[in-house]
């Protein structure tokens, strides 16, 4: 017999194990194997019975029900952690080896993002579900019904919609599309008793079925999806349910309805105008006839304005992506005029953000830190060639030159309203704390806290890169230098910041010759920082540059790896220099 047992968590019972051996009964009688003194709770209210198949809660036609969390049950197949609520009490269901920590009743299921939750989609031989015009469905759950005559059945239909007017206002507020996701997945979970649920959407490119997101009440599980009820959703624009597919008889055993304990299904297409997204599935798990027609009606009414939300935030993210391309092509621009500071750029952004980080900036500011460090050197666009390409050290009329090029940057990115923002990050970035800087000698706190960021940033990475007229510093050698001047150079809390994050690690996998010793690295052909690569590296791999974030190919010749820029369409690839002494070509 199998060791399990119930741990009341709340009441008189408190903290007490009642073993299942083989059945224990529940109910306010002394008879049963746990009585519960409490007048919500029936004579005989539930039973908890071990079979072949697991372990089965069963209500025994309770009054005021039995639940699993707040869904109520007539039999449902237990899992080790699950909180039964038996009137007011609660109880925990244990299997074996140390009891889970306790759990309120509320608790939300598992959230989990492709990959941390497999989902698998089966086709079984033959599934038993009833399949309805959404669109048809979405417009009928907003009329009155004709049959709604008495007060009671109208206040049900306001709740409805009340409760789905709710659910669309907090789908509508959202625009990042992970939130989306689950913000969608919560309000659905609010109003159908679902186990699991699945948003399934269509990719842009391959045309490909994707998982997007996964809500269960297991962590780490294995959702199966019946794929027969997912192609009537997607490709007919239908609204499906199956039907009592725990007692249905033409269930063979082995097929995914039955073997993963699936009761009850719905799937209902995600659409924005004329075109299909994908699809919202959910799905209980030991609770038959969990579904109702109402439950697929609540789920279209949803899943409507979800496609709308869903469509808006990938709207969104393309204009987002379109911003950030348009500060990388200015970007790559200075870095394509300045050959002798390549890769400059990108070590200073990576140095900026683990700066703001340390700083305890929020996700949003460091996304702007992220774009001020893309753009903090535009204005050289503006300086003559001859200065920027000159090997040796410049003349004082020459860096006279040089040093325009904070207010040319400013003066770009000014007629330009999205990147008015970022200005602070090139116009003050080599302002000094003690007010000796360019180009307007400003002080302590009045200079903007973005410039008293990038000058840090900017001036670490100017130390430890390799130069044409002389080598880089040790970091560890210019982690002291920059603390001399904390205070006079630099704002003390920047310097401690940028202490702080190398102590930590954060710092040295952005340094431009970081991975240069290494048996298995090769120099970004971009940017020229040095990428680690595995021990079982082959040529032919690809791999990402931490710091600039393009895609290199591994390349091999004579023994020895370099790298191969992968462009985008339209422009050419671009090779490393390989190591010293051996000739790829």
């Amino acid at each position: 017999m199998r060791n399990e047992q119930v741990v009341v968590l709340t009441g008189s019972l408190q903290d007490q194990a009642f073993p299942i051996q083989g059945q224990l009964s529940i109910g306010r009688n002394p008879d049963n194997g746990l009585q519960l003194d409490d007048l919500q709770v029936s004579r005989r209210h539930a039973v908890i019975e071990q079979a072949d198949t697991g372990t089965i809660l069963r209500d025994l036609g309770s009054g005021n029900g039995t639940f699993i969390g707040e869904r109520r049950i007539l039999e449902y197949k237990l899992c080790p952690g699950d909180i039964i609520q038996i009137g007011a009490q609660q109880l925990r269901f244990e299997s074996g080896g140390a009891p889970p920590a306790a759990v309120p009743a509320t608790e939300e299921a598992a959230e989990a993002r492709p990959g941390d939750t497999m989902v698998r989609f089966e086709t079984p031989p033959q599934e038993n579900f009833e399949a309805s015009d959404a669109a048809n469905l979405y417009e009928t759950f907003f009329r009155v019904s004709e049959t709604a005559k008495t007060d009671e059945q109208l206040l049900e239909t306001q709740r409805r919609l009340q409760a789905v007017y709710a659910a669309n206002e907090i789908i509508a507020s959202e625009r990042n599309l992970r939130k989306l996701f689950e913000r969608v997945m919560d309000q659905i979970f609010a109003l159908v008793p679902a186990h699991n649920g699945v948003i399934l959407l269509f990719d842009s490119e391959t045309g490909e079925l994707l998982t997007e997101y996964v809500k269960t009440g297991v962590e780490n599980a294995e959702v199966s999806i019946s794929s027969t009820i997912v192609s009537r959703a997607v490709e007919h624009g239908e609204a499906v349910i199956t039907c009592d597919a725990a007692d249905d008889s033409r269930f063979e055993a082995g097929v995914s309805i039955i073997r993963q304990n699936i009761s009850s299904a719905m799937c209902v297409p995600l659409a924005h105008q004329d075109e299909r997204l994908g699809a919202i599935y959910v799905d209980t798990r030991g609770t038959t006839n969990a579904f109702v027609a109402g439950d697929l009606e609540l789920l279209v009414a949803v899943a409507a304005p979800a496609g709308v939300a869903i469509q808006n935030a990938r709207y969104l993210e393309m204009l987002e992506q379109a911003y950030q391309d348009t500060l990388i092509a200015l970007a790559n621009a200075i870095e394509l005029r300045d050959h002798y500071t390549v890769g400059h750029t990108w070590r200073v952004t990576n140095f900026s953000v683990e700066i703001a980080r340390e700083l305890g900036w929020s996700e949003e500011a460091l996304k702007e830190v992220q774009m001020g460090g893309v753009l903090h050197d535009v204005g050289k666009i503006a300086v003559d060639d001859a200065i920027l390409g000159k090997p040796e050290h410049l003349t004082e009329h020459e860096y006279a030159k040089m040093k325009v090029h904070p207010e040319r940057g400013a003066d770009l990115l000014r007629d330009v309203a999205f990147l008015r923002s970022l200005i602070p990050y090139c116009l003050y970035h080599h302002e000094r704390f003690d007010g000796g800087g360019y180009p307007f000698g400003l002080s302590g706190e009045a200079i903007p806290i973005q410039g008293r960021l990038m000058a840090v940033a900017d001036t670490f990475d100017a130390m430890t890169s390799n130069r044409p007229y002389r080598k880089g510093l040790d970091p560890e050698v210019s982690i002291q230098e920059i603390r001399k001047g904390s205070g006079t150079q630099f704002d003390p809390e920047c310097v401690d910041a940028l202490e702080r994050s190398y102590r930590a690690g954060k710092i040295d996998r952005i340094l431009q010759d970081y991975y240069k010793k290494e048996a298995h690295s090769i120099a970004c052909p971009f940017c020229s920082t040095f990428i680690r690569l595995s021990d079982d590296a082959e040529a032919g791999d690809t791999v990402e540059c931490g710091v600039c974030h393009r895609t290199i190919r591994v390349l091999e010749k004579n023994n020895i790896f370099y790298g191969e820029y992968i462009p985008q369409s339209g422009t050419n690839s671009v090779r490393t220099t390989p190591r010293p002494g051996a000739d790829p070509e």
